[in-house]
């Protein structure tokens, strides 16, 4: 496929429990105008054969060291010939058939960004609820001020828009990406499908990554935002915090 509509993007690592059922949601889509490209970082278990024994007919497969995941991304948007990226990691899925057709949809009337909302499921594909950041109505830079509104598998972005991943972030460069990508978007390019498009699988991250990944998210809005607006906006954060746990 010279141009596919999409470029699906996986990146994994010793995934061979979580990577079938991404690969069963990416085959079982209605639309079809797309490539899937699997990027792993070496894998010492059976990740690279249950790739390999997949459906290979829109499906590439590379398996090489890498410098961690946004390392892998970026070696997944240099390979993309698609006009739209998503990234979609080992254990996420579609949440129904016909989601990418509903892209397509967004990517016709020549969209910008698709973006959706997300679920979060657990290792037995149970429903555990909704993020607990809705996305927006109208899509805007000034969105993500608020953190990140739309999760990174649900942000659907034409290729040429997209740079590279910023490797000086090791736990937000995806926040820092979608920033970049938003400013490089017309807002009124930027379509919401108004459904829930994603089952995120909740990873278990370690306490002690969870929060790096929030210094560095609030030194990423620093940097774009201001340093004087985030510390207020944190402020609210902590506000709204407490009365929840309050109320529960």
């Amino acid at each position: 496929m010279a141009s596919p509509l999409f470029s699906i993007v996986t990146i994994t690592y010793n995934a061979e429990r979580e990577l079938p059922v991404t690969l069963a949601s990416v085959d079982s889509q209605t639309e079809k105008d797309y490539e899937h490209l699997i990027v792993d970082g070496a894998s010492k278990d059976a990740t690279v054969a249950i790739a390999c024994a997949a459906d290979q007919e829109r499906r590439r497969v590379v398996s090489e060291p890498d410098k961690g995941l946004y390392d892998a991304m970026n070696k997944g948007l240099r390979m993309a010939r698609g006009r739209y990226l998503i990234f979609l990691n080992a254990g996420d899925a579609f949440s129904s058939h016909e989601v990418l057709s509903r892209y397509a949809a967004g990517a016709a009337s020549g969209a910008d960004i698709v973006y959706a909302d997300t679920r979060l499921v657990d290792s037995s594909r149970r429903v555990v609820g909704p993020r607990h950041l809705s996305v927006p109505r109208r899509l805007t830079f000034g969105s993500f001020a608020r953190g990140m509104l739309v999760c990174h598998q649900a942000f659907c972005v034409r290729r040429e828009l997209a740079p590279e991943y910023d490797l000086a972030y090791r736990f937000s460069a995806d926040y820092e990406w979608c920033l970049r990508c938003l400013k490089a978007s017309d807002p009124g390019r930027c379509m919401n499908l108004g459904m829930v498009a994603i089952d995120y699988l909740t990873d278990g991250l370690t306490d002690k990554n969870h929060k790096a990944s929030l210094k560095e998210r609030y030194r990423i809005m620093c940097a774009y935002y201001g340093t004087l607006p985030t510390v207020i906006r944190h402020a609210g954060f902590l506000f709204r915090g407490l009365l929840r746990k309050l109320r529960g």
